[in-house]
């Protein structure tokens, strides 16, 4: 079984979130299962005992596998330290056997449907951060990470032709000329059903069918 939520931030709801009281479902669920996190996990933050303390929660106590797709409060330094594996189709970031970046623009193969994943966002309150500290470049994505998207896209789901551009324009023309089942995303920490298709997801944890 497939579940998907919005952002954590981290420390600050990780634990209530995927608790067993609020997330009794997991109850029936093993490491072949997964709960996706649609941007800001960021418990890759400051490699503090907290953030470490979680993390292995995840690993150790949770039934269930944790991916993730990174938004805009990340520590990309850290983050990027990881090495880089394949897993199950796409490019990942594995913190440890149970606890998966899903890397940018990479198509996943996962119960036997297809997921697209495409993270980063961008601040709209960086001028109250700090460079490297609390905010960081990489939020937005590169140029290659768009059009390794865009090839991917093409290698696994159809023929696709588009000009690189900035996130919103990319995304746009990929919604013109993608045929999907459902798009799920985070960051504007709300849950609203857009369309029948479209789902902004934020606190609510969904079950994928």
């Amino acid at each position: 079984m497939i579940y998907i939520t919005g952002d954590i931030h981290g420390t600050i709801s990780v634990g209530s979130r995927l608790n067993k009281r609020n997330f009794p479902e997991q109850k029936s669920l093993t490491k072949k299962d997964c709960v996706i996190i649609a941007g800001d996990f960021g418990l890759i933050w400051d490699g503090s005992r907290e953030d470490q303390y979680w993390l292995k929660w995840l690993h150790k106590e949770k039934p269930f596998t944790t991916l993730f797709i990174d938004g805009n409060h990340e520590n990309f330094d850290l983050l990027e330290q990881y090495p880089v594996e394949i897993w199950n189709g796409g490019k990942v970031h594995k913190i440890n056997s149970s606890v998966i970046h899903l890397m940018r623009g990479q198509v996943f193969t996962i119960e036997n449907k297809k997921f697209f994943t495409f993270g980063g966002a961008a601040s709209h309150d960086k001028e109250y951060r700090k460079e490297g500290k609390s905010w960081w470049k990489r939020e937005m994505p590169s140029k290659d990470e768009y059009e390794e998207g865009l090839e991917n896209l093409k290698r696994s789901l159809f023929s696709i032709h588009m000009e690189r551009d900035e996130m919103h324009p990319y995304f746009y023309e990929i919604e013109k000329k993608l045929k999907y089942k459902r798009w799920y995303f985070g960051h504007f920490h709300q849950n609203v059903e857009l369309t029948r298709n479209k789902r902004l997801i934020y606190s609510d944890l969904i079950k994928i069918q």
